[in-house]
């Protein structure tokens, strides 16, 4: 089963926008439908998260204003890659990681 590619961005309030992905390993085959399901339940209207919540990396423009820009993050999409990991935990435990945010 090939590995999780998670993308997401952040978005300040001047609508400047950095992107970027984790990729997880996934030993226990994570099916990416399954995966996209929780993920989409658990967004803040559909769209948002914390970054830190979720276990993954915080990513910013090169100028935010936090009295102004928002912290949370924003998902784009899941998929399926055969590119190397590089998240230092495994689809399963982000699978966990997600499953606690109420």
């Amino acid at each position: 089963m090939p590995n999780i590619k998670f993308n997401y961005l952040y978005r300040c309030s001047g609508n400047y926008k950095k992107f970027t992905s984790i990729i997880f390993s996934n030993p226990d085959h994570v099916e990416l439908s399954e995966l996209e399901t929780l993920i989409k339940s658990k967004l803040i209207y559909g769209e948002w998260f914390y970054a830190g919540e979720w276990k993954l990396p915080e990513i910013f423009t090169d100028i935010v204003d936090f009295r102004i820009d928002p912290t949370w993050h924003e998902f784009e999409s899941v998929e399926y890659t055969d590119e190397d990991a590089n998240a230092m935990i495994c689809s399963t435990e982000f699978v966990q990681a997600i499953k606690k945010i109420k």
